[in-house]
């Protein structure tokens, strides 16, 4: 039996705790989070004691941990975890902070911790068979790749504050789902954005709207579209044109019925979330997570990912600045 700790208990977290407890192999011994509310909903799912960082980090009997919390503290957590001896699960990004981001990195890779990135795209049964038949070769020489990722609804303005901005907090996923796919490193990011579906989000620093080109080191081309915002839900495609096929990943329907009337054919709209989209993914997870502990097995997106996503995050924001292509 693999013991954790979950550090944040809001959304994310929560998340992750419910598929820890579900899990045959992982028990929950620890929860924690400043918000109470947060903390005993958590320790109610999981029967997790409601603890704070010095006894998690001081208990040998916790083999890893989940850090879930606000983005600011993560890093400093993953330190503090792997000066510890535990494993690590993260969501992304390590930090807001690049430079910050990089000697957390260096500290990982120097003590040898085992570390995983919450990219988990990676582990969607869809995007995984696209990158297998890459991957192999059925697919072909890849030529092009084009993402959309677009939210159902804006997101609070006060997540939007904290959020560390789009590129950051939304477009890392599309980052990390171009190198996974392709399997080679971006070149160049031409970014260009505005606030274009709401003005609060302006207000607050941040664009809604976006569209990112990249070219990889070989000369593939990556297009992606993001957004905060579509009026029929969330919105998750991509096309990868490729010598012999052209791959594709569509959005996930609430259902697959088709009504048909004298007006035409109709049919359900995209689940409204991530997580409900990614539910299995979500599981996949957790299981690498227990895998990672249990026998080593290298998770798919591991903190240098998480680095080098981050990298062509702060490219956008660098280009979308400077309005010019950045060489990464």
């Amino acid at each position: 039996m693999v013991t954790i700790a979950i550090f944040g208990a809001g959304r994310i977290g929560r998340l992750h705790a419910m598929h820890a407890a579900e899990h045959p192999r992982i028990s929950v011994a620890y929860v924690v989070d400043p918000v109470e509310a947060n903390a005993a909903a958590v320790a109610a799912i999981t029967g997790a004691i409601i603890a704070d960082a010095e006894r998690v980090f001081a208990d040998n009997a916790v083999d890893g941990v989940v850090i879930a919390s606000s983005t600011d503290s993560h890093a400093g957590l993953v330190q503090r975890a792997a000066a510890a001896g535990k494993a690590v699960f993260c969501e992304k990004p390590l930090s807001l902070d690049f430079a910050s981001a990089q000697a957390c990195v260096e500290v990982l890779n120097r003590q040898g911790t085992r570390c995983m990135l919450g990219f988990h795209r990676r582990y969607d049964p869809s995007f995984r068979a696209v990158r297998e038949r890459i991957r192999d070769g059925t697919a072909g020489v890849v030529y092009q790749i084009i993402a959309f990722s677009r939210t159902g609804a804006i997101p609070p303005i006060d997540y939007i504050r904290v959020s560390g901005g789009l590129f950051r907090d939304s477009s890392i996923h599309d980052f990390d789902m171009a190198r996974y796919l392709l399997g080679e490193e971006i070149a160049s990011v031409y970014a260009v954005g505005g606030c274009l579906a709401d003005e609060a989000v302006g207000a607050a620093g941040d664009i809604d709207t976006a569209m990112i080109t990249m070219v990889s080191r070989s000369g593939k081309l990556v297009q992606i579209n993001n957004g905060r915002y579509t009026p029929f839900g969330y919105d998750q495609r991509i096309e990868v044109l490729a010598s012999n096929e052209v791959l594709r990943v569509d959005n996930a329907p609430r259902d697959t019925v088709v009504v048909g009337t004298r007006e035409g054919l109709s049919s359900a709209g995209p689940v409204h979330s991530f997580i409900e989209r990614y539910a299995t993914a979500y599981r996949a997870e957790m299981e690498a997570f227990a895998q990672l502990i249990t026998e080593g097995k290298a998770p798919l997106a591991d903190h240098n990912d998480g680095l080098e996503a981050q990298r062509l995050a702060e490219a956008a924001v660098r280009s979308m600045c400077d309005k010019r292509p950045v060489a990464v």
